[in-house]
């Protein structure tokens, strides 16, 4: 069997999101003749952790954690939050004070002198072990994995170093990610970001990412083509979706986290006026949003009188979500509001899917997430502003709850973004480099 060294920062315990790519793709390489080896930090910063996912790390799978300093101690120190205290995930607002200077300079000292992120500090102990490794353990292939970017710059020096073929996997885009603009960067570190997100897209062998959007946008920065291999679902098998009870209240359920960019005014302001217009459907209307909330959420939920029909659940572990994702009656996807919001594809869109429920999707009708709806016809998408064609989707499926139940999607189209079949177009790649 071939070996392939998959740099990774994020690897259980951690939970959320930016895990299950790798820990998903690395548990069926083995059926494809690759053995995974992966490097991970031991003694990580995880925004949230799940312990239930270390049922998914493959048998195979050799796990090489080594420590990694980061600066979240001083953050914390610094803004006065308590040591135990996660930090949290992306840019979500607890508070609602947007105008803190500790905060402001926090994310200008990120920017601008954690380049391209917070785990710098880990690349060249990183290397420097890994070279060492590699004389005595040597691997077919290197894959790094990122956001955070820093593990690109782990693998790019090996490439050079050592000639090993490398394959880089964005999850998200560095440069062009939708907060870039956010981090406040001077223009020294603008060209340090771009300079190494150039060298990252024109080294390796081959660039791969998740959405069409966005290997347009790669593929531009580093004059190449790149290869587009989605995220996928990994359903367990226990938890059937036609066989899932459905819950009796007409439940809107989002699942992840809803930053200020992601807070739909439209949507609130569409279920408000139809609870004015509907006494019946204010009674049975149920929103459970699962993951972490940013302040103008709440605030939004507040102003649009829908407190008394929300719930908020700050995390489910992933070995649950499946069955309240399954018995919910509408699944919600909230798109980031922002200039790239066209390739923007969150990786839940796929867990959506195999659960089979109706989704409703809030952001640009000729996106890469409405594409994969409409192509697998299980759900619609709405544009972020249009009020109307949202109390228009929402009432049909309201209609349709009331008269026989919305039914369970099986559509053969959403096979194919099963997280095996994903790994085995993967192991392609790799046997081609």
């Amino acid at each position: 069997m071939k070996r392939v060294l998959i740099i990774t920062y994020y690897w259980p315990p951690s939970g959320g999101s930016g895990v299950q790519r790798w820990l998903k793709m690395s548990k069926y390489l083995p059926e494809n003749g690759w053995q995974p080896v992966i490097y991970t930090a031991e003694n990580a910063e995880y925004p949230v952790e799940d312990l239930s996912l270390e049922k998914d790390v493959c048998p195979e799978a050799e796990v090489i954690r080594r420590p990694i300093i980061e600066p979240y101690g001083f953050y914390k120190k610094f803004l006065g939050i308590k040591k135990e205290q996660r930090v949290k995930a992306g840019f979500i607002n607890e508070t609602g004070n947007h105008k803190a200077w500790k905060e402001r300079l926090s994310i200008w000292i990120r920017g601008n002198l954690f380049i391209p992120d917070a785990r710098c500090w880990w690349v060249k102990p990183s290397v420097r072990y890994l070279k060492s490794y590699l004389k005595e353990h040597p691997v077919d292939a290197i894959i790094s994995t990122g956001p955070p970017h820093s593990m690109h710059l782990i693998a790019m020096k090996l490439k050079e170093e050592l000639g090993i073929p490398w394959i880089a996997d964005f999850r998200d885009p560095w440069t062009e990610i939708d907060y870039y603009d956010d981090l406040h960067l001077t223009r020294w570190a603008d060209r340090k970001h771009h300079r190494l997100e150039r060298e990252v897209l024109t080294k390796a062998d081959k660039v791969v990412t998740i959405g069409w959007e966005c290997a347009k946008s790669l593929g531009r920065l580093g004059n190449r083509n790149v290869r587009v291999i989605p995220n996928g679902f990994d359903w367990d098998a226990n938890v059937a979706p036609s066989e899932s009870p459905i819950l009796s209240e007409f439940t809107l359920a989002h699942v992840g986290i809803i930053g200020a960019n992601r807070n739909e005014h439209q949507f609130w302001a569409a279920l408000c006026e139809l609870k004015a217009a509907y006494p019946e459907f204010s009674k049975k209307l149920r929103i459970k949003l699962i993951g972490q909330v940013d302040q103008s959420v709440l605030k939004s939920i507040n102003e649009n009188h829908l407190k008394e029909n929300t719930e908020l659940i700050p995390y489910v572990p992933h070995n649950q979500i499946q069955q309240v994702q399954a018995s919910s009656q509408v699944l919600l996807l909230f798109i980031n509001h922002t200039p790239n919001a066209k390739g923007i594809l969150t990786g839940k869109i796929f867990e959506y899917l195999a659960s089979g429920r109706p989704i409703l999707c809030i952001g640009p009708e000729d996106g890469d997430a409405a594409h994969i709806l409409k192509e697998t016809h299980a759900g619609q998408t709405v544009n972020f502003e249009d009020k109307e064609k949202m109390k228009e989707v929402i009432k049909d499926l309201y209609q349709k709850y009331l008269d026989d139940g919305l039914p369970t999607n099986t559509n053969k189209e959403i096979e194919k973004y099963s997280r095996r079949a994903l790994a085995g177009e993967y192991a392609k790649i790799l046997n081609k480099i």
